[in-house]
Parts: structure tokens; C-alpha cells; sequence
């Protein structure tokens, strides 16, 4: 347990720290201060004394930084880490620790990363730079904190401009600036000049004498903006009159959140730029000193920038690509994001799932014939359409009401709690969508508290049922406990709309709020509600990234991991679930391509592409057909299935029969693990693209194209011209319905589908085990059982394996339902040679034409 009189001894000394030379210094003027006052120096605090020196010296020496989430140019080694005379990182990090009580934990993870990304900066004692770079976090996931950290370690640094795009909104951007003043400038506020404020009005205008001021050592200016032409227009040109002298003294740090938006080039035509993006660069390029670091959750639209748009000079990089470093903050320990409500890829896809590889049963579905009455089905009806109360509306909010008494009985009075409800981008809707609730609350409220009613008996029935399916984790149990909290949770409870229209403020700042918040885009992307416990989400989006961005549920749950819970349609469901695997691979290539020291340059993300789904904007995607795809290094698997189509899962057998066969006249398909695998090997390049032209994947399949497999394989054709073949059959009492051609009935594997009954095809999340890989690598021991690591142990042969699935396999979790295919299922795997990332020969490929969705980026009024 921590001594607290060294722990105070820690803060004293760290208080004295940024007006001394060293820490020794700062110790002897603290022990000044106590005996001035008095206070005797006993043999024990002598030794906790030494104590806290010895841990305020240990924590500001020089480290090494790792970067090892980051992609880099050859960086300049310029910072390695706060120092003793530092002042706004100690003053963020005290206030973080001691007002907002975060953990140690959390304190430490926040201190590297931020470090990371400052030492990936621009050296401020340079005359003149341009630096650009990427960060990448998680939706909800404290990129703001790292934002403010790393604010606050490059003005201790030498930075001494602070710019940031906060959003697009008058509310993002006010909420932004009131997170900035109130993390760092208020902790010394006597040190910064502000050129904005949180006020509607506050937004960035040019000073009065029409230039920045010369910089003070020690002292910091910051502007906060929204990203409209307007205002950065106004900066920009502050920028062009600020005398040269002045403009040689600034050190810029630009610093554009959510950058994925609205600044991507988004022009149609090939040189011409939007706006936006043009005035950003502008300003970029009007400095002479500058870093420019872009923040996103979606970083889609940022790597399908042109790096080299210029024809004439081929060299010259686009001002917004992330030419100098892109990094990937770490995942927080105590996040709430895909991975709890989705889970991930069973170790063993044959065996029962484990709670955390199933996720949390958290996703409730909307039926398609329910949608007609919450939202309007044609634009024309906006004006006119009346939604109703359904049956999932009312279990949603009674759920909302329980989950804010469960709360209150857990001591979390003092807590904000929150529910999203979000159908429709229209303002009109959201204004009808608040009538409907309040109208059905000022029903049922009194009810609700009677234990003879109807009211009362639905309430019990949706705590039974939903603590039936999602065990509470931190108490209480029993309903009877709760009931007494739901009077106070009803008698706070506000219902408000927030738009961009709305002249309502949603105001955590201030006492506990219980809200039921109705509202668009402005609730879909950016803005923070405090405690969201329950989202009933049915917008519906064809966009990678302006989906991804919607996941507002996502973030952090301390205390109420188990309570939260959203309603949405099943099709949003399954991209929802598509897309997290999707933006963990990015993550993934960021962390594998910094061990093969590929630049951001040479980076090209390998977004996948989902049939009817857009990466992003069409507009953003001009360049997405010079993106190369490669399977070099990679593994794929077939894990959705169209397992009630007859001729479809007949046709795979076959398909799987005849390869078979063939092996077993033309090959040794031996057997392996005493007989319950078989191997073949060399088998031709002919053989194996023979047996995937007969095989049908699924066109539900999200990131698996036949027409991308079998033109990679023909491009590398060379490479690819010697193959193995496994069959991977378990140790199981499950046997296939029909012999395997020549290999006759074979042991068969287990994999159940995800539950949703409306999906029409099967999930099974995962077909392959990491360690399946090794049906071909002998006795090689690889250091670990990472996909990378085992990888790295193969022979550099591209391997094929068959799975056969049992058509009856039985349910492996609460989260999934019994296959009940038409007949047994060939799932396949493919694992290619090679080094993800690096170049060669790739396949070039153009991307499905998206579908341009303008309404995005603003809700729709009435006019």
C-alpha cells in the first residue's frame, strides 16, 4: 500500500520543480518551507523524504522512446520526455490525478503515449519546418486526453502556437475549447493568450491590429476553430499580416481533430482542391515553422490521400498526407469498445467460446417491419410522419430507467447518465421523437412506481430478462433493491434534443444530469455523452468511417460495464461487428510494419471492401484506385456462409470433392496428428485456382472477394506455383454426412452461427485456429500464439486449408445459435508467403464505385 506522506512529499516537491534547477533543489526548498513553519523532521520522514526524491528523479530521467506504435521518416531523437523545469504537463497530470481522480494506470499509459507522439514532432528549436503525421485512436477513447497532454508537453517543448480544428459545429468546437481551458490553460492561466473562447461567438476573428503577437518566453497562444472556410480564412490571413519578424519567433503546432473530416481533398476534380483542405494547407504553408498532426478514430479517407498528386514534380507530397509519422495510440485497459460487445476470434473456433472471445450480449435487434413506424420510409413523408411508441422503443427506455436506478443504488448519484436516441437525421423528426417519449413517460410515470400495475410488471419483466441474459457484475441483484431509486432517476430525468439547429445545450459541466438526448449527426459524430448507458441507433449509413464514427456507445463504462446496451437493426449490427475487425487489422498493420521499418510513405492500409458498403465519401476516394492490395503475408477465411441455399453449399462439396481427389490421385495426401488431419504438398498452382473458381464465397461475406483472391494469385502467379493442402478435421464424435470423395467420411469440425435471425446467412466469426497453420511446418515452435509470430515459423509455401462443418453444430455461447445448415459446410483458409507491407508485386485493383452520401455531414432541416 502507498505511503501517503511519501505521496505528498512527491506532489510538494513536483510543485517546486518548474522555479528550481533540479529536484534536489526543489527538495531543500521544500524542507525550507516545513521547518519555517515549524514542522520538526522526524527519522521517519527523513526516509520517506529520500523516498519521494529518489521517485521524482526516477520519474523525470531521460528514456528511451519506443515508438513501437508508430510508423516513422527517420526521426530526429529531440525529445525523450517532460523535465524538471516543465510546467503544463505537471500541472495537467496533478489535475487529472487529483480532481478528476484518474488512475495511476491510466496517468502512466497517457504520459508515454503523449511522449510518443511529441518526440514525432518537429524539433521547435529549429528555424523553419513542415512536419505532418497521423494519430489513430478509438471512437470514445480519450484521444482528446492524449490531444491535451501533447499540448501541453510541445508548449513546455517550445511550441508556442497552438492551433486546433475542433470540429464542424459551433458545439464540437465549444466543447473542445472548454475542454482545453479547462485541462491547461486554467492551470496557469497567467501563461496563455487565448484568441477564442467556449462562447457561440467565441469562434476564431481576426485580432484587432490584424496580427499575432510576438511570443514571450514561457508563454503559449491558442486559437480554437471550427473547420469552416470562414474562419480559416480569417486565420490565415492573421497569418499574412503578421510581420516577418513575429512569424520567424512562431513555433506552430496545428493539431486537426477528427481530421478524416471535412479536410481530406474531397474535390472531384483531379488538381483542384475543396475549400477546406485548401485553406488548411494554406495556413500550413504561410508559416514558416509548423507540425500539423491529424487526430481520427477513421483514419479511411486520410490513407486514401494521393501522396504524390503533383505530375509535374512526382516528389512533392500533398500538405495533409501524414509523410512523417503515422501512430496508433495504445488501447486503454478499462476501454469499452468492439472487442466487449463483439468479442474476438475463439483460440479454439471448435470449442466453446470463453465470455470474453463471445462478448457481452449487449446488441438488441429492431425488426426490418418495425423501422416504418419509428422513421420515415420517404423523404417526401419528413414532414408528416408521426413515429410510434413500439414495443422496442419502451423496453429501451425502461431499460434506460433501470440502468440509472442500478446506478443510483450503486452509489453513482453523483454521476451523469445518459441515453441516445437517434432514427433520423431530420430536425423535424427529432423535435416529434422527444413528444412521443415525453408523452409516453407523463403516462406511465406514476405506474411505474405501482407495484399492482401494468407498468410496474413490464419494468420487472425487462430487468429479469435483461440481467437474465447480462449477468449484473457489481450489484445489487434483487429488483426489489432497485425500485427505490427509479422515483429519483424519473424525478431528474430530462428529455432534449441536440441538433444543429437546437438552441439547447446539452451541460455536463455542472450537477448530475439524467438525459434522454434526441438528435442527429451533431449526436453521430464527435460529441461526448457523459454515462451513455442505452443507444437506440437505427441511421443507417453506407460509409466505413461515418459509421465507425457513430459508435457513440462505445468509451468508458467504470462501475457499469454491465449496463449498457443498444438497440439497432440487424444489418447495422453486422457491419457494425465487420468493422471492428476491420479497424483492429489497422491497427495491427501500423504495429507489424514499424517491425519492417516501413515509412508512412510506403504505407498503404488494405481497407477491405464490403459489398455496398462505401470506405468513405466518394468524393474522398479519387485516389482509391492506385491503392495496391496484396495478400502478401496475410491470412484469409471464410466465416459467413449461405447455409440454406442448397445449391450453393452442394456446389462447395463438390468443388471440395473433386480437389480432393485429385490429390489422392495425383499427390500423397498423407495424414497428420495421427490421422485426424491430412496433408498434401506440391501440389500446382493449377490445382488450387481450379478448386477456388469452383468455389462459391458468399456475397455477404465482408472481407473476402473471390474476384480479388484469384486475380492476386494469377498476378503472383510465379510465386504461387507450388501450394499445400490440408484438411483440417478435429478430434470429435462429429462426422460429415456425406464421404469426402475418396477420403471417405471424415471427422467434422463445430462452428455455430452468431445469433440474428433477419441476417439470412451464417456467422460463424471465426473458421480457423492460429496454431491450424502449422499442419505443414513440422515441430517449429513459435515464440508465441500471434497470428505474426506463427506465421513467421512457416514454410515459405502459400498454404490451403478445407474445413468440413458439421450441418447441426450446436450453439458454443449464450451469443450464438445452432448452425443448421442444409447440409455439411466447406469453410476454407488461405495463408500467403511473403512480408505484409512491403512492395512488389501487388495486385492492382478498382474499388467498388461508392454511393456519394452528401447528407453525412449535415441533418436535414425543414425548409
Amino acid at each position: 500500500m502507498a505511503n501517503p506522506q511519501v505521496g505528498a512529499f512527491v506532489r510538494q516537491i513536483r510543485d517546486k520543480l518548474p522555479t528550481h534547477d533540479s529536484p534536489e533543489q526543489a527538495a531543500e526548498a521544500v524542507r525550507t518551507d516545513l521547518t519555517n513553519i515549524g514542522m520538526p523532521f522526524t527519522e521517519e520522514m527523513e526516509a520517506n523524504f529520500r523516498l519521494a526524491l529518489a521517485e521524482v528523479v526516477a520519474s523525470i530521467e531521460e528514456v528511451e522512446v519506443l515508438r513501437r506504435h508508430s510508423l516513422v521518416k527517420a526521426p530526429v531523437d529531440w525529445y525523450s520526455g517532460p523535465n524538471p523545469r516543465d510546467c503544463h504537463w505537471p500541472a495537467l497530470e496533478g489535475y487529472l490525478g487529483n480532481s478528476k481522480g484518474w488512475s495511476a494506470a491510466t496517468l502512466q499509459s497517457i504520459n508515454e503515449s503523449s511522449t510518443e507522439v511529441v518526440s514525432l514532432l518537429a524539433d521547435p528549436s529549429q528555424a523553419t519546418f513542415k512536419h505532418r503525421g497521423l494519430v489513430v485512436g478509438y471512437v470514445q477513447s480519450g484521444k482528446t486526453a492524449n490531444m491535451t497532454a501533447v499540448i501541453a508537453k510541445a508548449v513546455d517543448a517550445g511550441y508556442n502556437l497552438i492551433v486546433l480544428l475542433g470540429g464542424v459545429t459551433n458545439k464540437l468546437r465549444a466543447q473542445t475549447q472548454r475542454r482545453v481551458e479547462n485541462d491547461i490553460v486554467n492551470r496557469h492561466r497567467h501563461l496563455w493568450q487565448l484568441y477564442t473562447t467556449e462562447a457561440d461567438d467565441g469562434d476564431y476573428t481576426m485580432p484587432a491590429n490584424g496580427s499575432f503577437t510576438m511570443p514571450v518566453p514561457g508563454r503559449a497562444q491558442l486559437a480554437v476553430m471550427k473547420k469552416v472556410t470562414s474562419r480559416l480564412e480569417s486565420f490565415r490571413r492573421t497569418v499574412e499580416r503578421t510581420p516577418a519578424k513575429i512569424l520567424k519567433q512562431l513555433k506552430v503546432l496545428l493539431i486537426d481533430d477528427e481530421c478524416d473530416q471535412a479536410s481530406v481533398n474531397a474535390s472531384d476534380k483531379e488538381h483542384d482542391m475543396t475549400r477546406i483542405n485548401e485553406e488548411i494547407r494554406r495556413i500550413i504553408n504561410s508559416f514558416p515553422a509548423v507540425s500539423y498532426v491529424g487526430y481520427t478514430a477513421t483514419p479511411f479517407a486520410n490513407v486514401f490521400i494521393d501522396p504524390y498528386p503533383n505530375p509535374i514534380n512526382e516528389h512533392e507530397l500533398d500538405d495533409l498526407y501524414p509523410e512523417d509519422f503515422i501512430t496508433s495510440l495504445p488501447r486503454p485497459d478499462d476501454y469499452f469498445g468492439a472487442r466487449e460487445v463483439f468479442g474476438y476470434a475463439p483460440e479454439d473456433p471448435d470449442g466453446m467460446e470463453t465470455p470474453a472471445e463471445a462478448g457481452r450480449n449487449m446488441i438488441r435487434i429492431v425488426p426490418e417491419e418495425k423501422l416504418d413506424l419509428l422513421r420515415p420510409g420517404r423523404g417526401t413523408d419528413k414532414k408528416t410522419f408521426s413515429p410510434q411508441m413500439t414495443e422496442e422503443l419502451e423496453y429501451a427506455v425502461l431499460w434506460f430507467l433501470l440502468g440509472c436506478a442500478i446506478r443510483r443504488s450503486r452509489g453513482d448519484s453523483d454521476k451523469h447518465m445518459s441515453m441516445l436516441v437517434h432514427t433520423s437525421q431530420n430536425v423535424l423528426q427529432h423535435e416529434m421523437m422527444r413528444k412521443l417519449i415525453e408523452e409516453w413517460l407523463d403516462n406511465n410515470k406514476a405506474n411505474l412506481l405501482k407495484e399492482t400495475s401494468q407498468s410496474f410488471r413490464k419494468l420487472r419483466s425487462v430487468f429479469d430478462s435483461e440481467t437474465g441474459l447480462v449477468p449484473l457484475e457489481y450489484g445489487p441483484v434483487e429488483f426489489s433493491e432497485i425500485i427505490p431509486h427509479l422515483g429519483e432517476a424519473l424525478s431528474r430525468l430530462e428529455i432534449i434534443v441536440e441538433n444543429g439547429e437546437s438552441l439547447e445545450r446539452l451541460d455536463y459541466s455542472k450537477e448530475p444530469k439524467t438525459y434522454i438526448v434526441i438528435g442527429g449527426i451533431v449526436l453521430a459524430r464527435g460529441l461526448t455523452l457523459e454515462g451513455l448507458t442505452v443507444s437506440f441507433f437505427l441511421r443507417t449509413s453506407m460509409q466505413y468511417d461515418t459509421l465507425l464514427q457513430m459508435g457513440r456507445w462505445f468509451g468508458y463504462r467504470h462501475g457499469y460495464e454491465d449496463l449498457p446496451r443498444l438497440w439497432t437493426t440487424s444489418d447495422l449490427a453486422d457491419k457494425f461487428q465487420a468493422l471492428a475487425r476491420i479497424e483492429e487489422e489497422i491497427r495491427e498493420d501500423i504495429a507489424n510494419y514499424r517491425d519492417y521499418d516501413i515509412t508512412p510513405a510506403e504505407f498503404a492500409v488494405r481497407v477491405r471492401s464490403i459489398p455496398g458498403m462505401a470506405i468513405t465519401a466518394a468524393s474522398k476516394m479519387r485516389h482509391a484506385y492506385r491503392t495496391d492490395i496484396s495478400f502478401s503475408g496475410r491470412h484469409v477465411q471464410t466465416i459467413r456462409f449461405d447455409h440454406k441455399s442448397n445449391n450453393k453449399v452442394a456446389a462447395n462439396w463438390s468443388a471440395a470433392v473433386e480437389l480432393v481427389n485429385r490429390l489422392m490421385d495425383r499427390y500423397q495426401l498423407e495424414p497428420k496428428n495421427g490421422g485426424r488431419r491430412y496433408l498434401a504438398t506440391g501440389v500446382a498452382y493449377q490445382e488450387v485456382r481450379k478448386f477456388l473458381m469452383a468455389y462459391e464465397i458468399s456475397e455477404y461475406h465482408m472481407d473476402l472477394k473471390k474476384n480479388l483472391l484469384l486475380g492476386y494469385i494469377d498476378q503472383e502467379r510465379e510465386a504461387l506455383k507450388s501450394w499445400n493442402v490440408g484438411i483440417v478435421t478435429p478430434d470429435s464424435n462429429l462426422v460429415s454426412a456425406k464421404p469426402l470423395g475418396k477420403l471417405g467420411h471424415v471427422r467434422a469440425n463445430r462452428r455455430s452461427q452468431l445469433k440474428g435471425e433477419e441476417r439470412g446467412y451464417a456467422d460463424i466469426k471465426a473458421l480457423m485456429s492460429a496454431r491450424d497453420i502449422l499442419i505443414d511446418a513440422d515441430d517449429a515452435q513459435p515464440a508465441s500464439n500471434r497470428w505474426v509470430d506463427i506465421k513467421a515459423v512457416r514454410p515459405r509455401t502459400p498454404l490451403l486449408l478445407l474445413y468440413v462443418i458439421h450441418s447441426k453444430s450446436k450453439q458454443q455461447s449464450a451469443t450464438r445459435a445452432d448452425l443448421d445448415a442444409v447440409g455439411d459446410l466447406i469453410g476454407i483458409g488461405i495463408v500467403f508467403p511473403g512480408t505484409p507491407g512491403k512492395a512488389g508485386s501487388y495486385y492492382s485493383v478498382e474499388l467498388d464505385p461508392p454511393e456519394p452520401e452528401s447528407s453525412d455531414m449535415h441533418e436535414e432541416s425543414d425548409e
